[in-house]
């Protein structure tokens, strides 16, 4: 998987855009909240995350992890796709959005472009209890780290032991990259 790409965007197609990286340029869709807050020029470091389908892989980028972390809960939400996630995403900041649920606000669901009645209740109903007060969905560092282990094809008991391991072993205030790196160095072991 794609987790993040760090490059120059050098076309510019909304909702798209073509991201370059290292000689390879990758073809981006991104929410219009992020397409209008990318900067005109110089580096941009993007999270991103693909979708295989049988015919097409497509790659879906956000400025945050925050925002990325988003967009893979709304995917969660049964009827709901890439494209009405970055409806959402284009119409709604992350603190309206977790509003929105926290308020049971329909209204304010369906004023975004192609969000019904029916997919707005869904979405109330789906993401009750899923979004904290603050509406960050950003992962845990431990969550971060078994998604980590688990892309390098660890499975997801093997996963737990290391990161357990690797919790004991550094401090409380380790960032998810050390706890990955410690994980690690406890599956080589």
């Amino acid at each position: 998987m794609i987790g993040r790409l760090r490059g120059i965007v050098i076309e510019r197609s909304p909702p798209q855009v073509l991201f370059e990286v290292q000689g390879v340029a990758y073809e981006v869709d991104l929410p219009l909240s992020t397409f209008a807050e990318l900067p005109a020029s110089g580096e941009v470091v993007l999270y991103t995350h693909l979708v295989v389908r049988e015919d097409a892989h497509l790659l879906y980028g956000f400025l945050t992890i925050e925002r990325r972390a988003w967009f893979r809960l709304l995917l969660k939400v049964n009827g709901v796709g890439p494209r009405v996630a970055l409806a959402l995403l284009s119409g709604l900041s992350d603190a309206e959005l977790a509003a929105c649920v926290h308020e049971g606000s329909v209204a304010r669901l369906t004023r975004v472009p192609g969000i019904g009645r029916k997919t707005a209740e869904r979405l109330l109903v789906e993401l009750s209890g899923k979004v904290p007060a603050t509406g960050r969905t950003a992962p845990s560092r431990r969550d971060e780290a078994m998604s980590a282990l688990q892309a390098l094809g660890y499975n997801e008991r093997e996963a737990q032991a290391a990161v357990e391991r690797a919790e004991k072993a550094v401090d409380g205030v380790a960032s998810g990259e050390a706890l990955i790196r410690e994980a690690l160095k406890g599956m080589v072991r």
